[in-house]
Formats: C-alpha cells, structure tokens, sequence
C-alpha cells in the first residue's frame, strides 16, 4: 500500500464472512467501488484501511532513514554506530524513554554515574533522544490511520442507537453514546494531525541545530519548539512541505483549536440519516461553516452550518494531501541530515 498503484485486498468481515467494503457516505457494500473512489477494507491484523492512496508505509520507511541518518551524523557512519551496539546497556535506550525499562529517575541517574567512563555515553543517549521524535512521528502517523478507519468502521457498520427503531423516510438525526464515540474519534484526529505538526517542528529544529558538544549529556535543541515555531527553522514557507500556508493544514489548526479551546463540532453531537424505504442511504457528519481559514462568526456564534459540509466524504482527500506533505517534509529533513553528517566535526569517543 505504498502509493495509490498499490491496492489492498478486501478481507472477510467477522460482521458479514464476506468481502466487505466501508464507503465514505456510511453504507457499507459487498461490491467494490468505481476505480479510485474512497473505500475501507479491512486488513489482516483487523484494521480498517484505505483501499487505496495510503502513504503510511512510504513515511514509515522514511522515518527508518532518519533512525539510521542520525546515528550516522552522530557517529560518523552507521558502522562505526552499529560496532558500538553490543557495549550498550539497554537502559541507555530504555530508561525514560519507553515501558521496558522499570528505572526510576533516580536510579537512571544513579546508572549514568556508574557508566560515566562508556565511551560515547553522551553522544548515545543524545542519539536515543533524536529518535524518539522520529518513533513518535512514527506512532502518531499510525495512530491517525487506524482512527480513520476506526471512524468509518463505526459509521458505517455500528447500530447509531440501541434499540433499533423503526423510522420514517428523510433526513433524521441520532445522538447517542455510539455516536459520542465517533465524535470523539473523529475530534482526536484532528488533534494528533496537529501533534504531527509539533513533531515535524521539532525534528527539522532539531536537525538543523544537531548537537556536537558531548561533554556533558546535552538537551534537545528542540524541546520548547512547537508548529507555531516554524519560521525559526531554516526551511521559511517551503512549498510541498507541512510547513507550507495553506489546505490541510489551516483547517487541522481551526478544528485542533475549537475543540480543545473552545468546545464542540456541534453543541450535540449529532450523525444525520437519510432513509429511503425503511432503510438508510446515507449517514454524514457536519462540521461548521469557514472562511479564510477562521470560524464564520457573529459575535457569540460560531457554529454555523449553511455549506452542507460533510467532513465524511471528504476526510480521506484531507488526510491524502496531510500525508504527502508530510511524506515531502521528511523527505527534505533526510536530506538536510544527511548534509549535516557531512559537516560533523566532533568525532565519535569524544
């Protein structure tokens, strides 16, 4: 599934036991889709993914560079790094940073004290810390792809209210705790999208002010760097990029900042039917009227809803056009990086 050549195959749903394709207007369908329209299937470890355009597997593999190009810059090449590795206590990669180790603060520090004579214990745990913001930009991208999917699993195969009731044709409204959830999963989206943004902020600020002094354990260049710090890189407005004005990314700003600022997508959430014979044809969610990236507002009111704008037909084009930026800037921050080990002055053992 690297690029849009590259199609999933549509695994049997435990719902149906049959191939089972989720449509963006919230019908699921046994037959495929039109050639290149948007679609959800499922994959074998039981997410719901893009039939086609996912760029996941692209970032992921270059988010693997930037592991190896860090420890590159850092150590001259990947050799000389990899020699390094079986000298290396875990705790070095562990401690602070993930689950596996059970170190306090204290006894890390205690550990630092008792391994201050390992060569390159500076420049490894500096290493450490650089590619953990690569692994969150990792785990972030992943989460965003499966809560898309998430929201489409639940739009289009969840019963929206329990007990179901019979209703007549038209357009209707249901809220209720089913829908609350697809809310909130469609709110987190937005806010990890913005969260990939910070973490974009920080690698490229990282990798443009990359740390050479390892006398001491040094912090991050980048630790107070958020997206509102972009233009403090060297990188300006560069088009193509995340950091470029513009579609994703002002509409990921406005939702990311109304809902945890500000309150709701709607003062009750609510996921609109339209039945036709009993059944329904289409369920949609809105979100509020926009101009020039900013709320449509009338002193108090900002909640307007004239534009008939269904973020559910159009939320796999946003993330598409998200995800090739990002893909873009990682791209260049690679490349900057890779520069940057070029020019490495301090050798490794200092």
């Amino acid at each position: 599934m690297a690029d849009d050549s590259e199609e999933a195959t549509p695994s049997n749903s435990p719902e149906t036991q049959e191939p089972l394709f989720l449509t963006l207007r919230g019908v699921p369908q046994h037959d495929g889709p039109p050639a290149g329209e948007p679609a959800y299937v499922r994959d074998p470890q039981g997410a719901w993914r893009p039939l086609h355009g996912d760029r996941l597997y692209d970032i992921e593999a270059e988010c693997v560079r930037l592991h190896d190009a860090f420890a590159a810059a850092l150590f001259g090449d990947i050799d000389a790094y990899h020699k390094r590795l079986p000298h290396v206590p875990p705790f070095i990669w562990e401690a602070g940073l993930n689950s596996e180790s059970t170190l306090s603060r204290d006894a890390f520090e205690q550990a630092l004290v008792q391994h201050r004579q390992l060569p390159d214990l500076s420049r490894l745990l500096y290493l450490y810390d650089c590619r953990k913001l690569v692994a969150g930009i990792q785990e972030c991208t992943k989460e965003v792809c499966f809560l898309v999917g998430e929201f489409y699993r639940s739009l289009n195969l969840d019963e929206l209210f329990y007990p179901p009731i019979a209703e007549p044709d038209g357009v209707r409204w249901v809220t209720s705790p089913v829908v609350t959830s697809l809310t909130a999963t469609l709110n987190v989206i937005y806010i990890r999208l913005h969260s990939l943004l910070d973490y974009t902020t920080k690698l490229v600020h990282e990798i443009e002010h990359l740390r050479a002094d390892f006398s001491t354990y040094p912090k991050l260049s980048s630790s107070n760097i958020l997206f509102g710090d972009r233009r403090r890189t060297g990188w300006g407005e560069a088009a193509g990029t995340l950091f470029e004005p513009g579609e994703p990314v002002t509409e990921i700003e406005l939702v990311r900042n109304l809902v945890i600022h500000d309150g709701l997508l709607d003062d009750m959430p609510k996921v609109y039917k339209v039945l036709q014979d009993g059944r329904a044809i289409e369920k949609f969610v809105l979100i509020p009227d926009r101009t020039d990236g900013r709320l449509d507002r009338f002193k108090n009111r900002t909640l307007f809803y004239s534009r008939d704008d269904k973020i559910n037909l159009r939320l796999p084009a946003l993330i598409l056009d998200f995800q090739t930026k990002q893909l873009v800037t990682l791209q260049r921050a690679l490349a900057r990086l890779l520069d940057v080990a070029k020019i490495r002055v301090t050798p490794p053992g200092g």
